[in-house]
């Protein structure tokens, strides 16, 4: 099947198919809409290069590092709270990003995105509204649908990464008082004891390539309330605060998928938009995907299969290879693994436009796009004058799509404790970022905890984690609150560290009657007494899966 290329302006800028413009009949998604930002999307007249920036006035109120998707909405929610003050945002390259990963916004982000005024974000970037997952295990099916409140069903979305990046950064250069640089943040500037800070005052900007002879010109830069580190996953400056060691827990491999878009009066059924319709599995025309405007999780690959839409025509395919060691793609490992991991995730009989759909896209890469999977819990913050927020602070698992949730509730949280207090005052402060700590920390240990455990349970290396997977699967499809509270876990809506507990060590407990009745198909035989000793050794290892994480979770 040939599929028409996505329409682009002399900008290159993308623009919805008049085809795409009526898929969902529901004008109420966060999709539809004019985004009041838009003129700035391509516009690089409020960008100010560091050569430039040399000649400018060095003391700013606020400082942001980084203008990644919380770096841009700190910024901006800074700026409007304070329209008075000076806002400085330093990020390395204003072109639009492209990663493979933060493509899909939970429920829960959406409603930080609306807390902090940027609701139209979601709007001409062709984005797609995701109303819950779709989950595939032995050649069962289970569809797991988003929380409703009063207003009917909650849902998020799914886009292209760099697209919401460029959105987001448009509301910033929108403002008149945020000076927007491009250069590299170099060092922290403040007081230091034995070698580490005790209070930041401000920050060293550089040129955007760094030279390795340290011969480039820098300036000084004076923040005379706050700096905030948002400079992502690999933040150059996380060692500053949290010396703990970085866990690899294993790499997500992304492919796209390019197919003909869904129409809205064959998936989504009345003025809510509720998804009434799971594709057959025979079906091989149009859109290959098993329920699109869902996240569909495939469990039976080497590790989880994810795919969900960046638009009407592109599908985002993430195959995770558990480990911290990456099969060499040189030689060909990595392609012979992911093709094998594919092909039983998605096989020929059940899912045949699927199955051909990911093999022609993994034949005809040229390169196979790889990213770690880390997570790094949090760790309090007594530095005077500065927040690190973000993947800068706080690192979880991708498999569940919630990082920019936490990372947008932190700000929404964060902006609303510091619209009461003076931010130049250092122990108001100190105060704010203690209650900050105390109220993030239930829906990040959610998120965070839920993300490592999943995978854990998802990728199941062992026998023990696949009778877990097995009763994970059976637990959901169980209906009621067995489904529902756990969607709120996934989609950031439920911030109940206690429940998470609970459903997890009922799924464990379901676990150990599947072992010891021998009804599990995952791991089965042996005699009553052989099945009662793994089934309690399977509960053990249910324990030690779960707890640590909570344990450095909730490390101060």
């Amino acid at each position: 099947m040939t599929v028409p290329e996505t329409l682009v302006d002399e900008h290159h800028e993308p623009l919805l198919d008049k085809c795409e413009s009526h898929l969902d009949e529901n004008r109420n998604w966060p999709t539809h809409g004019t985004y009041e930002y838009t003129s700035y999307y391509h516009s690089r007249r409020e960008i100010v290069p560091f050569t430039d920036f040399i000649a400018m006035d060095k003391e700013f109120d606020f400082v942001v590092i980084g203008a990644g998707p919380i770096g841009a909405a700190l910024a901006f929610k800074l700026a409007t709270d304070n329209p008075t003050s000076r806002v400085l945002v330093v990020e390395k390259n204003w072109a639009e990003p492209d990663r493979i990963v933060g493509e899909l916004m939970q429920p829960g982000g959406c409603q930080a995105i609306e807390q902090l005024g940027l609701q139209n974000v979601f709007s001409d970037i062709s984005a797609v509204p995701v109303h819950g997952y779709y989950i595939s295990y032995r050649g069962r099916q289970l569809h797991v649908p988003y929380m409703h409140d009063a207003n009917g069903q909650l849902r998020g979305v799914s886009f292209h990464h760099g697209r919401l990046v460029m959105n987001l950064r448009a509301a910033c250069k929108a403002q008149s008082n945020v000076v927007c640089v491009e250069g590299s943040v170099t060092e922290l500037l403040g007081q230091m004891d034995n070698n580490r800070f005790t209070a930041v005052r401000g920050v060293r900007v550089g040129p955007q390539r760094i030279q390795a002879d340290g011969s480039d010109e820098c300036i000084d830069v004076c923040s005379r309330k706050l700096t905030f580190v948002c400079d992502g996953i690999t933040s150059q400056f996380r060692k500053q605060l949290n010396e703990r060691p970085v866990e690899l827990i294993s790499h997500f491999c992304g492919l796209v998928l390019e197919h003909e878009p869904v129409s809205s009066d064959t998936y989504f059924d009345g003025p809510t938009g509720t998804t009434s319709h799971v594709s057959r599995p025979t079906d091989t025309a149009g859109n290959p995907l098993p329920m699109p405007h869902n996240g569909n999780v495939m469990l039976d690959g080497v590790g989880p299969v994810l795919l969900y839409q960046m638009s009407e025509r592109e599908t985002r395919v993430l195959a995770d290879i558990p480990g911290p060691f990456l099969p060499s793609e040189s030689n060909g490992q990595l392609r012979e693994t992911l093709r094998t991991s594919l092909s039983h995730a998605a096989p020929k009989h059940l899912y045949p436009a699927l199955h051909a759909a990911l093999m022609r896209a993994l034949d005809d890469s040229r390169r196979i796009r790889c990213i770690g999977s880390k997570f790094i819990p949090a760790t309090a913050n007594n530095i005077d004058g500065a927040v690190w927020i973000g993947d800068a602070l706080n690192v979880r698992h991708p498999l569940t799509g919630g990082g920019m949730t936490v990372g947008l509730w932190d700000v929404v949280i964060l902006t609303d404790l510091l619209r009461t207090h003076d931010a130049a005052n250092s122990q108001q402060v100190q105060r704010v970022k203690a209650q900050w700590q105390w109220r993030r920390r239930p829906r990040a240990l959610v998120v965070n905890v839920l993300s490592v455990a999943l995978h854990a349970l998802f990728a199941a290396e062992t026998k023990e984690l696949g009778l877990l997977r097995e009763a994970c699967f059976e637990y959901l499809a169980k209906g009621s609150h067995y489904t529902m509270q756990p969607s709120g876990f996934l989609s950031g809506l439920l911030p109940s560290p206690m429940l998470l507990i609970f459903h997890f060590f009922s799924v464990a407990f379901l676990a150990v009657y599947l072992r010891v009745s021998d009804e599990s198909v995952a791991y089965s035989g042996g005699s009553l007494l052989y099945r009662v000793y793994s089934a309690f050794y399977t509960l053990y290892i249910a324990a030690t899966v779960i707890l640590p994480v909570i344990w450095r979770e909730l490390q101060p």
